[in-house]
């Protein structure tokens, strides 16, 4: 595991931005240099390889997610308000551009060129999403909060492909407000009206 020094977060929390911004291949070590405001070899000091640095970036994606999803099952004990939220937090994200894209689902475009250790993380990442959207959506059905028409495990890989999607369209269009446009059909959907 890399140092968690303050100069390793800037250089991950600006990779993190460049990704979002043009990929993997988008973006290299000088870009970084000139952001951040230091020289390459400290860089290469911290991460000596770029795929080290944004598998490192990914890994910490993931696990801030993951504390993500758990605050929003803490703050909201019902499914649907759960899904709510996680559909608003990247609502918020897009239309604020803080975060206007989810870092692994724009990786996940470049998984065939991906070196294997940053596609294996990504992939951890969709697993770990998935997961979290199923469990979600299987208590909201023993609930009769949701309404399903297939397992939950493919209700939640058809939910996170939607937001993933909207995502996109939102980029493509231009148009923060094509996320919702495609996201609240979506969640009216899948609340059940009893």
């Amino acid at each position: 595991m890399h140092t968690t020094s303050s100069t390793a977060d800037d250089i991950m929390t600006c990779a993190r931005t460049l990704i979002v911004a043009g990929g993997y291949s988008g973006f290299s070590y000088a870009d970084i240099a000139n952001v951040v405001g230091i020289r390459k070899p400290s860089i290469h000091h911290h991460f000596p390889t770029k795929a080290g640095l944004v598998r490192a970036v990914v890994i910490r994606y993931r696990q801030q997610t993951r504390a993500g999803l758990d605050h929003i099952e803490t703050q909201n004990p019902d499914p649907v308000a759960q899904l709510q939220a996680y559909t608003a937090y990247w609502e918020a994200c897009i239309a604020n551009a803080s975060v206007p894209f989810c870092v692994c689902a724009l990786l996940a475009a470049e998984l065939p060129v991906l070196p294997a250790e940053i596609a294996a993380e990504v992939r951890a990442y969709f697993r770990m999403l998935s997961a979290w959207i199923a469990s979600v959506i299987e208590r909201g059905a023993k609930a009769d909060r949701i309404r399903i028409v297939h397992p939950p495990h493919v209700e939640g890989e058809a939910f996170m492909a939607t937001v993933h999607g909207a995502m996109l369209s939102a980029r493509a269009y231009g148009d923060p407000q094509v996320f919702s446009l495609i996201t609240a059909p979506l969640l009216t959907r899948i609340a059940s009206q009893s």
